[in-house]
């Protein structure tokens, strides 16, 4: 028995102490990367940190709440007031067809409005100074729906992108809006925000009371939702983006909608950003041309190939792409491609793609939202 006690004994003195090392070590290596090797790199890996869902934790043991504010305050993308104009984008689309149409006139050679294979779907493959990631162009924006699970709950899981890609039916697919993802060991099962697919409201829980963090005691801190930056289509296909509720979405007749954040184009406006513009990391967001045609856009990050892209990257790209509205979905590991059935982004490297509760999913050529048969149960 003794022997048995002692040799138990030696095993958690080892192991507290690797623990012990562990910790210092990792403390140590936070102090580094934050005091050098230079004020922008600092910059970019606080931002960094602090956007994914267990690095707060890691940064907070090094930095006060204080330092940490100014960082982020001073390498941030502003919020825009306003929200899209669909009148604003109609006139934008009959521009554009008006000079498609001259162009086609004059006999100047003009894209057409299908890819080579045929399925109205343009795969870009997109890349920059710290990240790699794909664009698909979807010409026809009543193709683009919001996937859902069929219930929500706290306790509840979501579905894998491919799995609400195969439910719907469709073809090429992202991930969509925020969800509850504590530390992120979230199960996608309680979206957060504004949930619509296919014209019906399934989620609007912005006066939600929920825990928000602890006090310095420990206790917890509770706070209540507010309206989040949220994107979505009309039933004219026109993509609104701005900080909405549920009712606002149902007024303007938008069919499907989620939320995030922030809107990195309004109204064919850029957003101003600050420093070096948030932090590098997976990233995925969606945009829309003048001619109509859906940007889905997926980076890749957190990878020695790929560290990822800052709001201002998004912002560049989209610009660069033609959207006159733009916004910010989910990222992380959540942040994911599909298309014809081959993953074409993944950033769930540490563990099996996330589940999530919604996604922008694209439906077959022919198919659109008004005759899609996919009908969801009321959460």
């Amino acid at each position: 028995m003794k022997i048995f006690l002692k040799i138990t004994g030696i095993f958690f003195l080892f192991l507290i102490t690797t623990l012990i090392i562990a910790v210092i070590g990792l403390y140590g290596g936070l102090k580094l990367a934050i005091n050098g090797p230079s004020e922008h790199f600092r910059e970019i890996f606080v931002s960094s940190m602090m956007e994914s869902s267990a690095g707060p934790i890691a940064i907070r043991m090094v930095l006060p709440d204080d330092q940490i504010n100014a960082i982020l305050e001073s390498n941030k993308t502003v919020e825009f007031d306003h929200i899209t104009d669909p009148d604003l984008v109609s006139v934008m689309r009959e521009e554009a067809a008006a000079a498609a149409e001259a162009a086609r006139q004059a006999g100047i050679e003009q894209e057409t409005n299908l890819d080579p294979d045929g399925d109205g779907i343009e795969l870009h493959e997109i890349s920059g100074p710290m990240y790699h990631g794909a664009m698909l162009v979807v010409y026809d924006p009543s193709r683009v729906i919001c996937a859902t699970i069929d219930n929500y709950t706290h306790s509840g899981a979501g579905m894998t992108l491919e799995q609400l890609i195969d439910k719907y039916g469709a073809v090429a697919g992202i991930n969509g809006g925020q969800y509850e993802d504590e530390s992120g060991l979230g199960i996608g099962g309680w979206p957060v925000g504004v949930v619509m697919s296919q014209g019906v409201l399934r989620a609007d829980n912005a006066d939600e009371f929920y825990e928000a963090g602890t006090d310095e005691s420990g206790n917890p801190i509770y706070e209540t939702r507010t309206a989040l930056p949220t994107v979505g289509f009309t039933q004219d296909d026109i993509l609104v983006v701005g900080t909405f509720g549920g009712g606002y979405a149902e007024s303007i007749g938008l069919r499907d909608a989620v939320s995030f954040g922030p809107s990195l184009i309004v109204n064919g406006e850029a957003a101003n950003y600050s420093g070096v513009g948030g932090g590098l990391n997976p990233r995925t967001a969606i945009g829309q041309r003048a001619d109509g045609a859906v940007l889905l856009l997926c980076i890749e990050g957190r990878r020695s190939s790929s560290m990822g892209a800052t709001m201002a990257d998004l912002i560049d790209i989209m610009v660069q792409y033609g959207a006159v509205n733009a916004f910010n979905l989910d990222g992380g590991m959540s942040s994911s491609m599909y298309y014809n059935g081959e993953e074409i982004i993944d950033n769930a490297n540490i563990r099996q793609d996330r589940a999530i509760p919604t996604a922008w999913v694209v439906l077959p050529q022919g198919s659109s939202a008004a005759s899609s048969e996919v009908t969801n149960e009321e959460a």
